[in-house]
């Protein structure tokens, strides 16, 4: 073994991490290249090499060996298919074999086995960097498996890096034993206390990678997804993400659509030699016997609310601290659960504090935020969050909700489910561009901000699905079916849309009606559009109770149509008004959608009015909306103004003397929110959203209308509500020349 020759005459300890006896003869065969120079031969442990390293000259060289197991060659025509079908079966043994079978493995695949050795260093060297903590041998011996570790990665990718004595290693550093004297100071508590409590939050945080519970985990689980969806990455900047892991870690921030996010995530990453990711999970999935195992898997189940405990909060800081310093990846998904209407919640920023922490503490140079956009064709349990929407009761989780819900995934395919990375964000740039983050206020400002560029990034590259655009143009109107062409002939303008401004979008196969068709019988299939062929042709309709789930599907595209919509509106208002107005708009739907800075702001709804018409800003506006080849206003932001509107007219209806209690106001808007659909007064059932009359609340309170006041307040609610209704109205007028130029005479009245 040609490579433990590091220099002529010096002594040499080898330390070797062998499991098997097939493994311990490989490593002596590989021993016996070394040659003539003196070498002590040791196990990888503490113990066994604390005595000769207290005799060892300090110019002795300290190495380490280990067999790597490199993954089976791909089963070719002589194996008849044998080796696939196995491996796959046990994936288990792709990696390191079981030590009954490696002397058979080795016999049919001796290249598997490969010697790799963790880069020498002197005892004097190792003496430096040991910063007193337990002994000096257990130092060494942890710093050679870390080598191996390493240096193993070589032979059998990046898949395999994983995290050992995490716990340990943090309880042994300087930063934790001075933040637990610091905090225990503050809470004038004994530190033998804190640190007690500390390493018992550790404990209960951190999780293993242990490849062996790894490939059973996505053994188990991959075909809640494999067998619903076929998985299209957009990869083209994984290689290029792949580099710059390699110095930075990598925080991956998905969008939240669905249980099994984590799991295609996982399936995509590995597929291109990505380390596991640390995901963060919250503890309602942490139940026997899912829980042990997704814990060995990677799975950091954390609380949802930290409160006031100040020894957990110092827990997670040291253990996102350590996993960013040691290069580790970690996921989480800043919605803070599963979208209930399609599009992005707003994003939470809590755990963001902690990744910052790490990077202003020098603990580790930059953490790259990483948006991934998870988009699905179609979603089972749309029906149950869109039955959450309607007042229905959240099921908990559990052993029987886990076999439940395996059920419903394995029944029929469901589609595509479309993953794409969105350009990485330097957190460091971020906070050097930032206030001071000594400010509190200043440092969550921060934190907002680089939130908020995490979900544009995950919005620019979330595809306009060919679901979502069906749905778009049936919920477009109101209680009537269309035939084919009619749907196609709303998809068509919405298409050439997307190709002009270069959004991506999967509806290429709308353009033809086999395309159309197909995404209707899919749609139909699921029981969310329902089909009449007793006719001259076949008029499909979004089936009666499925509006939610329509709106689900419709709303993980509306993003890219937001500005447009907007423009729409300002055409209707006076020419002088039109700033102020696109102004306006801004504000009353910032707690729906992602909108950039002022200026920025002005610039896409400039760019929008162009479109429309060069002369936009003397144009008449009724005129300009009539020509124009596409209008979206009343399908993309009607159920969202209708809320709005519910929640407004509810409030100047309401004594201003009494308190608002959220969950008996948003009871109280549902009812009223049925009888003005009922009347015609509302859209379609679309808008009878809980989670859409929460958001609206948020913007009333947002504008001090909610707490109670004076006959002041009555006013001002008053004013709010006619400006609600005003935009209501206007949408209308954009639906009813819509209908008109494609000879639909949708008849809504506001």
């Amino acid at each position: 073994m040609t490579g433990l020759q590091v220099g002529d005459g010096a002594a040499l300890i080898v330390l070797v991490d062998a499991s098997s006896e097939t493994e311990r003869r490989l490593v002596e065969e590989a021993l016996s290249e070394v040659g003539d120079r003196p070498a002590t031969v040791l196990p990888l442990r503490g113990d066994a090499l604390a005595g000769p390293l207290a005799a060892a000259d300090p110019d002795t060289v300290v190495t380490a060996v280990r067999v790597a197991w490199a993954p089976p060659r791909p089963a070719g025509p002589e194996d008849g298919g044998r080796q696939r079908r196995w491996s796959a079966a046990v994936p288990s043994l792709r990696r390191r074999p079981p030590a009954p079978l490696q002397k058979a493995v080795l016999h049919r695949d001796p290249d598997r086995a490969r010697i790799v050795r963790a880069e020498p260093a002197t005892v004097t060297e190792l003496a430096g960097r040991w910063e007193g903590t337990g002994t000096l041998a257990d130092f060494v011996a942890h710093q050679a498996a870390v080598a191996l570790d390493r240096a193993e990665r070589a032979v059998v990718g990046e898949r395999v890096k994983v995290p050992r004595h995490v716990v340990e290693a943090i309880e042994a550093g300087p930063e934790f034993r001075r933040e637990v004297a610091a905090l225990a100071g503050r809470l004038e508590c004994p530190e033998e206390e804190v640190h007690a409590q500390a390493v018992a939050a550790l404990d209960g945080l951190v999780a293993a990678v242990d490849p062996a519970a790894v490939e059973v985990f996505t053994g188990l689980f991959r075909p809640l997804h494999s067998r619903a969806w076929d998985v299209r990455a957009d990869t083209a900047g994984l290689a290029r993400l792949r580099e710059l892991n390699r110095r930075h870690p990598l925080v991956f921030l998905p969008s939240h659509r669905s249980y099994v996010d984590p799991l295609v995530l996982a399936d995509v990453l590995a597929r291109h030699d990505f380390p596991r990711n640390h995901v963060l999970g919250g503890d309602n999935l942490n139940f026997w016997p899912v829980g042990p195992l997704a814990k060995r898997a990677g799975v950091v189940f954390i609380r949802r609310s930290f409160g006031d405990d100040q020894v957990y909060k110092l827990a997670v800081r040291e253990y996102f601290a350590f996993l960013l310093s040691k290069r580790f990846n970690l996921e989480w998904y800043m919605e803070g659960g599963r979208s209930r209407t399609g599009k992005l919640r707003p994003p939470r920023h809590g755990l963001l504090r902690y990744v910052a922490d790490a990077v202003e503490r020098g603990r580790v140079d930059d953490v790259l935020l990483v948006p991934v956009s998870i988009t699905y064709d179609q979603l089972r349990e749309v029906s149950l969050m869109a039955a959450e929407q309607g007042g229905a009761a959240k099921r908990g989780e559990g052993l029987s909700w886990l076999a439940s819900y395996a059920r419903e995934q394995v029944t029929t395919p469901l589609g595509t489910v479309h993953v794409a990375f969105a350009e990485p964000l330097s957190l460091a740039a971020a906070l050097e561009a930032g206030a001071d983050p000594a400010d509190p206020d200043a440092r969550r400002l921060t934190m907002q901000k680089v939130a908020f560029q995490v979900a544009v990034g995950i919005n620019s590259v979330t595809p306009a699905t060919a679901t979502a655009l069906v749905t778009l143009a049936l919920l477009g109107v109101r209680d009537r079916a269309l035939t084919l062409a009619q749907v196609r002939r709303v998809v068509e303008p919405l298409l050439d849309y997307l190709d002009e401004r270069g959004l991506p979008h999967s509806g290429a196969g709308l353009r033809g009606f086999r395309g159309v068709r197909q995404v209707l019988a899919t749609l139909a299939a699921q029981g969310v559009v329902t089909v009449y062929e007793g006719g001259e042709e076949p008029v499909h309709a979004i089936e009666r109770g499925q509006h939610l789930v329509a709106a689900f599907y419709r709303n993980s595209a509306i993003h890219h149509f937001v500005d447009r919509a907007i423009a729409e509106l300002v055409m209707l208002r006076d020419p002088v008004d039109r700033w102020d107005e696109a102004m306006r708009l801004r504000d009353q739907l910032k707690f729906e959608f992602f909108f950039p800075e002022r200026d920025a702001y002005r610039e896409r709804i400039a760019a929008e009015l162009q479109r429309l018409d060069r002369e936009w800003e003397t144009a008449d506006g009724r005129d300009v909306l009539c020509g124009a080849p596409l209008l979206v206003a009343h399908r993309v932001l009607r159920s969202f103004v209708d809320a709005q509107l519910v929640v407004a007219e509810r409030l100047a209806a309401r004594d201003p003397r009494t308190p608002v209690v959220q969950p008996d106001f948003l009871a109280e808007c549902s009812g009223v929110g049925q009888q003005m659909l009922l009347q015609g007064r509302l859209h379609g059932p679309e808008s009878l959203s809980r989670e859409l009359f929460a958001t609206a609340l948020q913007l009333a309170g947002n504008h001090d209308l909610v707490d109670p006041g004076r006959e002041e307040l009555a006013r001002r609610r008053q004013e709010w509500a006619a400006q609600v209704r005003d935009v209501v109205g206007r949408v209308v007028i954009i639906d009813e020349l819509d209908a008109a130029a494609r000879r639909e005479n949708v008849g809504v009245e506001p």
